[in-house]
C-alpha cells in the first residue's frame, strides 16, 4: 500500500458536487493500493496512521496522534498513486491492484481505521472525485507498506 498523508485542518470530498465526507482537524489519506497487497498490508498501514503522532504538543512539538487531539479521517481511493512514469510520457499503472481487489481493500482499510478513531469519512472508489483540503502545517507524508513494514 502507497499512502500520502496529510495533517489537515478541513477537508472534504465530492462527486457530482455533492459532498460524500467531510472533517475537520485530522488526516486526509491518498490511499493506492498495489496488485500485492492485501488485509495484513491494511492491517498494518491503518494502525500506523491512526497511531502517528504528528500533532503539536504545548511546548510545539510534534507528539500528539489523532485520539490525542480527537482527530478524524478522510480516506481517499487513488491507484494514480502506482503511477510509473519512467518510460515515455504516459504513465502506466500496471502495480495499481485490479479494481475489485483494490475496493474491497480500500473498504477493509476504512473499517480498521474505525478501530482506531471514532469519526472516519470515505471517498467513492472508482469515481470521478474532488478533493478539497486545507493542509496544517503543511504537513505530508508518504508512506509505503508490505504487509511486514511501513516505509
Amino acid at each position: 500500500m502507497r499512502v500520502v498523508l496529510q495533517r489537515v485542518a478541513h477537508a472534504r470530498v465530492q462527486v457530482e458536487g455533492e459532498t460524500i465526507g467531510e472533517i475537520g482537524e485530522g488526516f486526509l489519506v491518498l490511499l493506492g493500493v498495489a496488485q500485492e497487497d492485501d488485509e495484513a498490508a491494511a492491517d498494518r498501514m491503518a494502525e500506523k496512521i491512526c497511531k502517528l503522532r504528528i500533532f503539536q504538543d504545548d511546548q510545539g512539538k510534534t507528539n500528539l496522534s489523532l485520539a490525542d487531539v480527537g482527530g478524524e479521517l478522510l480516506v481517499v481511493s487513488q491507484f494514480t498513486l502506482y503511477a510509473d512514469c519512467h518510460k515515455g510520457n504516459r504513465p502506466s499503472f500496471i502495480r495499481a491492484g485490479a479494481p475489485e481487489k483494490a475496493d474491497r481493500l480500500y473498504q477493509y482499510f476504512v473499517e480498521q481505521c474505525r478501530r482506531y478513531v471514532p469519526r472516519v469519512e470515505h471517498g467513492s472508489f472508482g469515481a470521478d472525485m474532488k478533493v478539497e483540503l486545507l493542509n496544517d502545517g503543511p504537513f505530508t507524508l508518504v508512506l509505503e507498506g508490505d504487509g511486514q513494514r511501513i516505509y
